[in-house]
């Protein structure tokens, strides 16, 4: 048979694993991984009780020769509270963080916030507000500032990013027709933009990217003017053909509740507060001295923040992370408990293991009191089912109680800790 030559054409109706059994299974693996620990380690007690359930009913049989007192053992075990409490107070903590605006995707990510002892802040969007504003523009070129904003516009509404936001809605304001006059934009992640207009490179970023990275230099006799703006403004470079053509100063003022919000959750046991940006060092200090962090880190790309998040877990903390950009995605992944702010870009949501609907720091002090509450309540079930249990059985043993009467008391008890374990924890 001759070999024969031609096209096929093949039409996918459906993904591999994309039927409902497939999304079930992968829906109930994912339930799993996400119970907290005190979950599953109350499972696997429950599982190592049986067999001395039955251990110590066939030895006070044997010791006894009394069936009655036998089957008291054996009518009360610790199983039945144990797998029921712990579920339930961790299902009554995730449903009562969903009251507070707070949206937890597993239980282990509320015992992880209360067990974490370092929190990690990103500053734009996060520390500070989120709707960030152009104050002015330093031109160092022969344009004006109106000219240099149409340029800055241009580039930056292929960016979503709260600061591109802020210089394109600028630009709208004044009424700046900027349309598309440049070639591909190509965006480097954290850094800036860059592209080319009539001719000439135009970049704009940060102060890492336009003058180290790039190589643009400062127009000759324009150095003090540079350095006479104020550190309090975030703010964006703008160079045109590898000289700086102009510093866009963003307002990006800080959230009220912030310096209250890092006061509190020092109070509530974090004992290392961090804030890392992307901001120069003076914007970052002067925030970073108005909130009173312990430490602060300015001009950080992603790769270093999601690499000082694993080297503070490699020490042994547990780390939170906020955060609310694409830049701050890695780091997000990385700690132990990522927070988004619900405003913030869609793949830090998605990526976060909890997210902040309301536009308000208050809700991680909340969360942190929230986890911790959650955490007592776990340890004051233990108590209860040991003792209460254990008590039954006494009784049983000791012929002070039938089983009927300690089983009917057992059930009781673990309805009412049932019952007790879905009370608001704050």
């Amino acid at each position: 048979m001759q070999p024969l030559e031609g096209e096929l054409t093949i039409r996918v109706t459906q993904n591999a694993g994309s039927t409902r059994y497939d999304k079930i299974v992968s829906m109930i693996e994912e339930t799993e991984k996400l119970k907290s620990n005190v979950e599953s380690k109350a499972e696997h007690l429950v599982d190592k009780l049986v067999p001395f359930t039955f251990l110590g009913t066939a030895l006070v049989w044997l010791l006894t020769h009394n069936v009655t007192k036998a089957l008291s053992v054996l009518m009360v075990d610790f199983s039945c509270a144990l797998k029921l409490a712990m579920p339930v107070t961790v299902l009554s903590s995730i449903r009562e963080a969903n009251a507070y605006g707070i949206t937890v995707k597993g239980g282990k990510f509320l015992e992880k916030t209360a067990a974490a002892n370092t929190i990690v802040f990103d500053k734009t969007g996060t520390l500070t507000e989120a709707n960030p504003t152009v104050h002015s523009i330093v031109s160092f070129c022969d344009k004006t500032p109106d000219e240099l904003l149409r340029i800055a516009a241009c580039l930056e509404e292929h960016f979503p990013h709260s600061i591109a936001n802020a210089v394109v809605r600028a630009a709208k304001e004044k009424k700046l027709i900027h349309d598309e006059m440049h070639t591909k934009v190509e965006y480097v992640v954290a850094h800036g933009i860059k592209s080319t207009i009539d001719g000439a490179e135009v970049l704009i970023g940060s102060y890492h990217f336009i003058f180290e990275d790039m190589g643009s230099a400062v127009p000759l006799g324009t150095e003090k003017k540079l350095l006479a703006i104020s550190s309090e403004f975030s703010r964006l470079y703008l160079s045109i053909d590898g000289w700086l053509a102009a510093v866009i100063c963003i307002e990006d003022p800080l959230r009220e509740e912030a310096p209250t919000v890092v006061r509190q959750l020092k109070e509530l046991g974090f004992e290392n507060i961090v804030m890392m940006t992307g901001d120069s060092k003076h914007t970052a200090k002067a925030i970073a001295e108005r909130v009173c962090v312990d430490r602060f880190y300015a001009e950080v790309l992603p790769e270093e923040k999601a690499r000082f998040v694993l080297n503070e877990k490699a020490k042994g903390n547990t780390v939170v992370m906020i955060g609310d950009g694409v830049n701050d995605s890695p780091a997000l992944s990385s700690a132990d408990v990522g927070i988004a702010i619900s405003n913030g870009a869609p793949i830090a949501r998605e990526i976060a293991d909890i997210t902040i609907s309301e536009n308000n720091l208050g809700s991680i002090v909340t969360l942190r009191k929230l986890s911790t509450a959650m955490m007592k309540r776990i340890g004051r079930n233990y108590r209860s089912i040991l003792s209460v249990n254990g008590g039954l059985i006494a009784l049983g043993v000791g012929g002070l109680a039938q089983p009927t009467t300690t089983a009917m008391l057992h059930n009781a008890s673990t309805l009412g800790i049932g019952l007790l374990s879905t009370k608001k924890l704050i």
